[in-house]
């Protein structure tokens, strides 16, 4: 296979030396993060990009600093549930400041540079069909800027809220060569499982990174007047795919309805709701992630 440096000629583009370029500013932005964890899950509407959201604000509440970048393109919600859409993106010296949360947490996704909800992400072509052939390069091009070209500054932690699938995940190998683990999100169905257990076959195959662990998301209803808890769905596949795979069962955290009213409103549930057990499932989640880190250094 050929390499740009095999090329015996680019036209006078200077293929080489733009790619090298952008490489070697992609790893200057990000000498100054400590930890780069990406959450995926394989499977849409497990609520992954809520428990981000909360995730990247329990890790602001216990005083670190925190970014996070929206990796769906073309379906970005990062930044309405953090209360930050509708700010202006700002240009400096370094490049472009992130939108910023209430708790502090610096935020990048495609939805701050759209007009409004309708507005969709197109790729400019010459027809359609020419833009689904790119779209895929041109996604990972969005991303990469997003990481090289975003003024993060010092950051403890970056999560990466990556889309549904696992066609992105080869890409993200040669984009991130230090990322420093995956959490595979979950629902309790066995449907979902069937295919969040591709995901973590293809994280532990194709990233040069730990799996950090599994998070079980809408793990039960816990009843608002007398307490009890009640499944939503059966249970027990979370805890036999973590045996499956070798990897931690970080959490199960609980259905509770004002994780999704707090989303549509662009607040943070575990800041409003702390001291509920999903709040309170959402903080040790926090903390294991700090426990990981800290292990490994």
């Amino acid at each position: 296979m050929k390499t740009y440096k095999d090329l015996p000629a680019d036209g006078g583009s200077n293929i080489i030396g733009q790619v090298t370029q952008q490489v070697n500013r992609l790893q200057q932005r990000l000498a100054s993060v400590r930890h780069i964890v990406a959450i995926m899950s394989g499977k849409g509407g497990v609520g992954k990009s809520s428990v981000t959201a909360n995730l990247a604000s329990a890790l602001g509440l216990r005083g670190h600093s925190v970014g996070v970048i929206d990796a769906d393109i073309n379906g970005p919600s990062i930044a309405k549930m953090m209360g930050v859409r509708g700010q202006r993106i700002d240009y400096g010296d370094d490049g472009v400041k992130p939108a910023l949360s209430p708790l502090g947490v610096k935020v990048m996704s495609m939805d701050l540079f759209l007009k409004d909800d309708e507005t969709p992400v197109l790729w400019e072509a010459q027809t359609q069909k020419d833009a689904f052939t790119w779209r895929g390069t041109m996604e990972m091009s969005a991303l990469r800027e997003f990481l090289s070209d975003t003024e993060w500054g010092s950051l403890d932690y970056l999560l990466i809220d990556l889309p549904p699938g696992t066609d992105r995940l080869p890409n993200l190998v040669d984009l991130l060569p230090n990322l420093g683990g995956t959490v595979v999100v979950t629902i309790p169905s066995g449907v979902s499982q069937l295919v969040v257990k591709k995901s973590l076959t293809m994280a532990k195959k194709l990233l040069n990174a730990p799996v950090i662990g599994v998070v079980e998301n809408m793990a039960a209803y816990v009843c608002a007047d007398c307490g009890k808890t009640e499944d939503l769905f059966p249970s027990g596949h979370t805890e036999e795919m973590a045996r499956q795979f070798d990897v931690s069962l970080l959490g199960k955290i609980p259905f509770d309805p004002r994780i999704s009213i707090a989303s549509d409103e662009g607040s943070v549930f575990v800041d409003q709701h702390r001291d509920t057990p999903a709040g309170r499932t959402l903080i040790a989640l926090a903390e294991k992630i700090e426990a990981f880190f800290n292990h490994e250094v």
